[in-house]
């Protein structure tokens, strides 16, 4: 971790662990206007939620990355690889499962593994926020959460700002 006080930088990544992403992830995304803020950043600028709500989380804990951590795009390999085919096949037999019942249930347990593996990523995400060295703490006059990522997936159009906003006024501060 970056930053000029290993105090400081030692008590943050302390609280990461006392803080389960996954935890956070639930408790985060039932909250009024999350989960339609994530699914339109999602579906509309290509932001995987996963990533999104890890850096959600960082930033309640005043930590953002640095730079890209050794070993991001092995966990953004998973998402494509195991989590994106899962979220395909549940959407595509959104339809059919509506008029037969072994269609749904097929549906359902798919439903079920693509939750399986975005908890996967998620705790995949928070080992690589444990160990990177590539976090650096937010100090006052950094970006608002809702510019930090507008930046990093360089949002533009209205609603995703909006979104990204949603995201912000709804993260409470530790």
């Amino acid at each position: 971790m970056k930053n000029d006080s290993t105090a400081t930088g030692a008590a943050l990544r302390a609280g990461l662990g006392a803080d389960p992403l996954w935890d956070f992830a639930l408790a985060f995304y039932g909250r009024p206007g999350v989960e339609a803020a994530c699914l339109l950043l999602q579906d509309e600028a290509g932001v995987d939620v996963c990533e999104l709500l890890w850096h959600c989380w960082l930033y309640r804990h005043r930590l953002t990355l640095a730079q890209e951590p050794p070993g991001l795009m092995a966990i953004r390999r998973w998402q494509e690889e195991v989590t994106l085919p899962l979220r395909g096949l549940r959407r595509q037999l959104k339809a059919e499962a509506a008029h037969s019942p072994g269609t749904a249930e097929v549906r359902r347990r798919i439903q079920q593994a693509e939750l399986a593996a975005e908890r996967e990523t998620l705790q995949r995400l928070q080992r690589l926020a444990e160990q990177t060295e590539h976090l650096a703490v937010l100090t006052t006059a950094a970006p608002s959460l809702e510019n930090s990522l507008a930046s990093r997936w360089k949002l533009q159009k209205k609603a995703q700002l909006l979104a990204a906003q949603t995201l912000e006024c709804q993260l409470d501060p530790l």
